[in-house]
């Protein structure tokens, strides 16, 4: 399993919010491109990257994201209001191994069958859920979808993977959902990364028991709460795992940052 930092872009800048909440913002750094670059050095060799701007509609960080994709060398997976098959051409183009759709991926099931066959194994999507409702427009509206409806419908598609969210959790360092959190891994063959309320290196074990993929890591790592060098060594460099690697190891599972710092 591989664990993601990740880069949430605001304004230009790289933040960390609490449920998604603009106006709950715990962590502002006036330089994201440098944030990419030190989470490299650390030993991070993957970043997902989040325009929240786009995903409100309140702007976009376009220009900031084609910098990091030039500049650092890690594995760059970006999402944030992508709704048109452009939009991932153009991401990919640029340097990003995988593209995020979540609003128009949940809402337009064809329109995500036609982008994810022209970029087979290159689309991930987003399922962002509060009470096991998936959330559209960044978290602002219900889509009447449950989650488990939506693994099923996402089965036959040559995606990536799933990048699922536990919105209510996200920011607050309270501790993953781990039944509801499996039952989302074991429901799809995709490879399913985990995000929200992380914060310990034991549910870091305990997702990789269960056979996620990957776990996107953000308050955590940018308190300190998580030692960041600690979770690079363990899981920084990992690899994805598919259903070859999660149906091989099935039967061996049992029941088994940066400091806080506001720019100017």
């Amino acid at each position: 399993m591989i664990a993601t930092p990740a880069v949430d872009l605001r304004g230009g800048r790289c933040v960390q919010l609490v449920g998604g909440r603009p106006e709950e913002e715990k962590v502002s750094l006036p330089d994201p491109v440098e944030v990419a670059e030190r989470w490299w050095r650390t030993g991070f060799r993957a970043l997902h990257l989040v325009d929240l701007d786009a995903a409100l509609g309140s702007g976009d960080n376009r220009n900031v994201i084609r910098r990091i994709l030039g500049t650092t060398e890690a594995e760059a997976q970006v999402g944030g209001g992508v709704r048109r098959r452009d939009d991932v051409a153009a991401l990919l183009e640029a340097g990003a191994r995988r593209v995020v759709v979540g609003t128009r991926a949940v809402k337009d099931p064809d329109w995500l069958e036609e982008v994810s066959g022209a970029h087979p194994g290159a689309v991930v999507v987003a399922a962002d859920v509060r009470g096991g409702e998936v959330l559209v427009r960044g978290w602002t509206e219900g889509s009447g979808l449950q989650v488990e409806a939506l693994l099923e419908r996402l089965e036959p598609l040559a995606l990536a993977g799933v990048l699922c969210t536990d919105v209510g959790r996200e920011g607050r360092m309270e501790g993953i959902d781990r039944d509801g959190m499996r039952r989302v891994v074991e429901g799809t063959e995709h490879p399913v990364w985990i995000s929200g309320g992380i914060r310990s290196m034991e549910e870091l074990d305990y997702l990789e028991s269960v056979g996620a993929a990957g776990a996107v890591l953000g308050m955590a790592l940018y308190t300190g709460a998580l030692d960041p060098e600690a979770v690079a060594t363990k899981h920084g460099a990992g690899r994805d795992r598919g259903p070859e690697d999660r149906r091989a190891e099935s039967g061996m599972r049992g029941e088994r940052g940066i400091s806080k710092e506001r720019g100017a």
